[in-house]
């Protein structure tokens, strides 16, 4: 799929087909997020892989949708706060290099043919608990992986002229 393309169709997933993930395209998936740019290249993440329908089962502890932890895959993504760059005025940016790994992670499912779900409301405590996180490593996001069993119509969203500034605010 042509990247524009994979923006344009990619959406939020909230029901998965019966049907694993082929290895090769999960491994081209986590790839991506790899691949991510990050501030001073200090990469913080890790991503934890869940296919055990008995520790899908756990995470409902976490976050309780049953479409979240029937998908074939369940994917944890995490951050080192002692890995990451920490600007001058003490701002962290974990948070945004673990984004951007993980928005590269969702928009290579995309082109596969893949769907997910950004999960931000999760118990963060629970998920730890679940999969042996430990306690200095932050849990940023969770997405369901898998291929979709619906069919999204056009995204709702503003127009370019409500959020593009020129030279100013």
């Amino acid at each position: 799929m042509e990247f524009y393309e994979v923006v344009r169709k990619r959406s939020s997933i909230r029901k998965y087909q019966d049907r694993p993930v082929e290895e090769e395209k999960l491994r081209r998936i986590l790839e991506a997020a790899r691949l991510a740019p990050s501030a001073a290249n200090r990469q913080p993440w890790h991503f934890i892989v869940v296919r055990d329908p008995k520790v899908k089962e756990e995470l409902k502890a976490a976050y309780g949708r049953e479409w979240f932890y029937t998908a074939p895959v369940v994917i944890c993504a995490c951050g080192d706060p002692s890995s990451a760059w920490v600007r001058s005025d003490g701002k962290s940016y974990l948070d945004v290099d673990v984004a951007i790994a993980m928005e590269h992670l969702i928009l290579a499912a995309a082109a596969e043919g893949l769907g997910t779900c950004w999960i931000g409301a999760f118990d963060e405590k629970a998920v730890k608990k679940v999969l042996g996180v430990p306690e200095c490593i932050s849990v940023i996001a969770l997405t369901p992986l898998g291929y979709p069993a619906e069919e999204k119509g056009e995204k709702g969203r503003k127009h370019l002229e409500e959020m593009v500034h020129y030279e100013g605010w």
